[in-house]
């Protein structure tokens, strides 16, 4: 039997976009930061960077591990204090820091216990969503989610920034968090 060219085109699109669509997004793999107990999953490769910040008083050196999947990044941060005074106001410094810079509207936290995290009041999840402007419509409009704890004196911020935030996806990677023994 003898196709048409446009209908083998179609059939080799059709494939193509099949075989697209089977492909992962996310590629999740175990990831532990260097100089912490905690482990982790990303669904993509994390990049190491790194700065020096003030945080809850003094500057401390703070690390982020970040990628980006399906149109979301993906980032843990962490710093250690080594004053553990300081722990209760950096966690509240990270998540003002965070809504700040997006403009956004910070909901309350909710108690997410991380396995092995030290339990502290300011700790939880939370949305960051953008703020209802004229100019901007809210569909296009970042969103993140993020989650804070503490270990020790070391404060982290797990987040997902993105216009969409996949809950299933943002649940595997938060759920993945915890703390070797």
């Amino acid at each position: 039997m003898v196709f048409p060219r446009r209908l083998l085109g179609c059939g080799t699109a059709a494939a193509t976009a099949a075989l697209a669509a089977c492909s992962p997004v996310h590629d999740w793999r175990d990831v532990r930061p260097a100089d912490t107990q905690a482990v982790l999953q990303f669904p993509c490769r994390p990049v190491l960077h790194q700065r020096t910040v003030p945080l809850a008083g003094p500057a401390v050196q703070l690390s982020l591990l970040a990628c980006t999947a399906g149109g979301q990044t993906w980032a843990l941060a962490h710093a250690d204090l080594a004053d553990p005074l300081r722990v209760g106001p950096a966690l509240v410094e990270m998540r003002s820091s965070a809504a700040a810079k997006l403009k956004a509207i910070d909901s309350p936290l909710q108690w997410l216990a991380v396995p092995g995290a030290t339990p502290n009041v300011h700790s939880g999840r939370g949305r960051l969503g953008a703020r209802p402007s004229a100019n901007a419509p809210e569909s296009g409009a970042l969103q993140m989610e993020l989650l804070l704890f503490a270990h020790g004196t070391r404060v982290f911020q797990a987040s997902v920034l993105g216009q969409q935030l996949p809950a299933d996806e943002v649940d595997t990677f938060f759920a993945s968090i915890g703390f070797r023994q």
